[in-house]
């Protein structure tokens, strides 16, 4: 990325919103009841999200050719898409209780 404020500020952005969902899932594999699982992976779900927001505007503004973030950019949409089908997996799991 290029050495501005603006992009300094987006990359140690993405470094914390794009570190941070492994930590949150290990700490939801941990849960102590399954409300609590589903507490944490939807901050899983937020810090992917803003993940997926940071690398939409470095490639709509082209700081970083957007070819070289299309995988990277894939990956992270997936992995949303999977936390997203646990949570609502786990969270008719909860109402049925």
């Amino acid at each position: 990325m290029p050495r501005t404020i603006s992009s300094d500020a987006i990359a140690r952005q993405i470094v914390r919103s794009g570190t941070s969902p492994s930590a949150n899932y290990r700490a939801a594999l941990l849960g102590k009841s399954d409300k609590d699982f589903l507490n944490k992976l939807k901050m899983v779900e937020e810090e992917l999200d803003e993940t997926l927001h940071w690398l939409d505007i470095i490639m709509e503004t082209e700081m970083v050719k957007p070819e070289r973030l299309e995988a990277l950019h894939n990956e992270c949409h997936e992995l949303l898409k999977i936390i997203v089908s646990t949570i609502l997996t786990m969270r008719s799991k909860v109402n049925r209780e």
